[in-house]
């Protein structure tokens, strides 16, 4: 697997959790699911964001992806007891969704992974290598936006903008779109 080139965080948890604060997230990752996701995610904005990604990367050589969980997988959610930390379990979950939905494998390795976990209110945006000409502050503001939108309640608002905005990002490189379409343009939700 390419190294993705940006992972950018934005996790209101504390570095280290004390053990009643894991007892709750565990509690919380085990009550949440799907149906929390499609909340998050209707299938209104589902087919708008398939719509936009679609028409968005013929405009350019990157492809964008949108993934938003609810909570984590048991063996990232025992990671996450036995840590305390929030921080790295999630950027090492958003690497494997990167790679579980072949976000690495584009032909320019021009990837983007828009990950949202809804159990910690956590967002990582991770780039592939292609892209390591866009600074890292860049991508972290569309993640700290993009978080902010979620805290607020207006995460519509805030997916439709990251959207915009990594399009932006994308037509800054300068590589022009094959017109072939490498990854699925819905939201994976789950």
């Amino acid at each position: 697997m390419n190294q993705p080139s940006a992972a950018q965080t934005s996790s209101p948890s504390p570095a280290r959790l004390s053990l009643w604060a894991r007892t709750r997230h565990f509690f919380k990752h085990l009550w949440m699911d799907a149906d929390d996701s499609r909340r998050v995610v209707p299938p209104a904005l589902a087919q708008e964001w398939r719509l936009r990604t679609a028409v968005s990367e013929t405009r350019h050589a990157g492809e964008i992806r949108l993934c938003v969980e609810a909570a984590l997988p048991l063996s990232y959610l025992w990671r996450l007891v036995r840590s305390g930390e929030v921080q790295p379990v999630v950027q090492q979950r958003a690497r494997m969704m990167f790679s579980k939905l072949g976000v690495w494998d584009t032909e320019r390795n021009t990837g983007v992974l828009i990950y949202v976990l809804l159990a910690e209110q956590a967002i990582e945006l991770v780039a592939d290598r292609g892209l390591r000409g866009i600074p890292a502050q860049a991508w972290q503001a569309i993640t700290d936006d993009l978080a902010q939108a979620f805290r607020e309640g207006q995460a519509p608002a805030g997916l439709s903008q990251a959207l915009s905005r990594c399009e932006a990002l994308l037509l800054s490189t300068g590589l022009a779109s094959d017109e072939h379409n490498e990854l699925a343009d819905e939201p994976f939700l789950q």
